[in-house]
């Protein structure tokens, strides 16, 4: 494959530079129009939500495959802009598919916060039940895409690694609250499927380029609390982290419960992936 045949939509997101970076491919990698200077690898801005924008680049190109990582994806901040949120995770997801290629494979990220974490665990035929405005916006934009032959969704937790910012995902977030001496707030009555992004983007790749469509989990060994994350990770990286721990009942968005991702596959690609805590 040349770079004109893979596109990544949403390079700097947490998913989409852990995808960048394992990618065993060339590749055109995308991210928002607002960005001002893009890191190393990602050529272009592109606003996912913008019909015109989205028309010219497919009457221009033709990828084969396009990893789809983009979208707003701040909890909070989708809770005081639904509309927004909904603009770039649900329409953008209607404008992808309306001009993509139909030969075109189309591989989404996901994400846990489809399920509240009230029940579970919660394998591809699980109903959904979000509880937060972002959740939702996951919900309708698979829908949509559930529907297209040659696509993929694949549903994961946390992606513990490197960002392209360095502030967004868990462990540059703990980094930058300590350079900056700023609260660490986790929630206890938090559980979530965390893995290694590196194995997680190695999963995805794996997955893109087989023939496996509609929904995949991708599955850790086990699930752990926001306290204990934090405090292996600070432990692991020399952070010292003092932390404040809530519960769900404090916080002013939604927060998930215990959401364990299983699968009811048994390929290899199904196999579980290690947890961040051994």
């Amino acid at each position: 494959m040349s770079a004109d045949d893979v596109f990544l939509f949403g390079a700097t997101s947490m998913l989409g530079w852990s995808i960048l970076r394992a990618a065993p491919v060339p590749l055109t990698a995308f991210c928002n129009g607002y960005t001002r200077t893009p890191p190393p690898g990602v050529e272009r801005g592109l606003h996912l939500d913008d019909p015109l924008a989205m028309y010219e680049l497919f009457a221009a190109e033709r990828p084969r495959l396009i990893l789809h990582c983009a979208g707003v994806c701040d909890v909070e901040k989708c809770e005081q802009s639904p509309e927004f949120a909904y603009s770039v995770n649900v329409d953008g997801m209607q404008l992808l598919i309306d001009h993509a290629p139909p030969e075109a494979r189309i591989v989404y990220c996901s994400s846990d916060h489809v399920f509240s974490g009230d029940t579970g665990p919660y394998d591809e035929d699980s109903p959904t039940d979000p509880v937060s405005v972002y959740g939702k916006t996951r919900v309708a934009a698979e829908r949509l895409l559930a529907a297209r032959p040659n696509s993929l969704i694949v549903r994961a937790g946390l992606w513990i690694g490197p960002s392209a910012t360095g502030r967004n995902g868990h462990l540059d977030w703990l980094r930058y609250r300590h350079r900056r001496q700023l609260p660490m707030t986790v929630v206890a009555d938090e559980l979530r499927s965390a893995m290694w992004a590196e194995d997680a983007a190695r999963r995805v790749w794996d997955l893109a380029r087989s023939e496996v469509t509609g929904l995949r989990h991708l599955v850790a060994t086990r699930v752990v609390s926001r306290p204990e994350l934090a405090a292996y990770l600070a432990a692991r990286y020399a952070i010292d982290a003092k932390l404040d721990v809530h519960y769900r009942r404090d916080r002013r968005a939604p927060h998930l419960g215990r959401v364990e991702l299983a699968t009811r596959y048994t390929d290899a690609l199904a196999r579980p992936l290690p947890s961040v805590i051994p």
